[in-house]
């Protein structure tokens, strides 16, 4: 069968080479037309949302800061997971949502029940 093949494409080494030269050219226009994202987002739908307060320990902001939010964040709509840490300054939440929920419509909902448990702050401190 392949002895076949081979015999035909020496016979007819025209309609080889203008056969390859169609399929190269196919290749190259279907390069330049088929929509391609060469780095995907895979990553979840996620705010992250940050809170400073200087000087304060942190089991005092753990107490007063961290865990009011994260048991805010539990009962807002589509959320799957909520995570937290807690350092010298710093209060980081990490909310992250159901597959197929729009980032925009997630700060404002994280910003809404995170800026009621914030002293002193009328802003929220999200990021992507």
């Amino acid at each position: 069968m392949i002895s076949r093949i081979i015999e035909w494409c020496a016979h007819n080494r025209f309609l080889v080479f203008t056969g390859v030269l169609l399929l190269t050219l196919a290749g190259i226009w279907s390069m330049g037309h088929v929509p391609l994202d060469a780095l995907p987002d895979i990553s979840d739908v996620q705010v992250i949302i940050h809170t400073n307060w200087e000087g304060e320990p942190p089991n005092i902001i753990e107490d007063q800061v961290t865990y009011p939010i994260v048991t805010a964040l539990l009962a807002a709509p589509k959320v799957k997971a909520v995570r937290a840490q807690t350092m010298v300054n710093d209060s980081y939440v990490f909310v992250v949502f159901e597959d197929g929920t729009d980032i925009y419509d997630c700060r404002p909902a994280s910003c809404q029940c995170a800026s009621c448990h914030r002293p002193g702050r009328d802003r929220c401190g999200l990021g992507l």
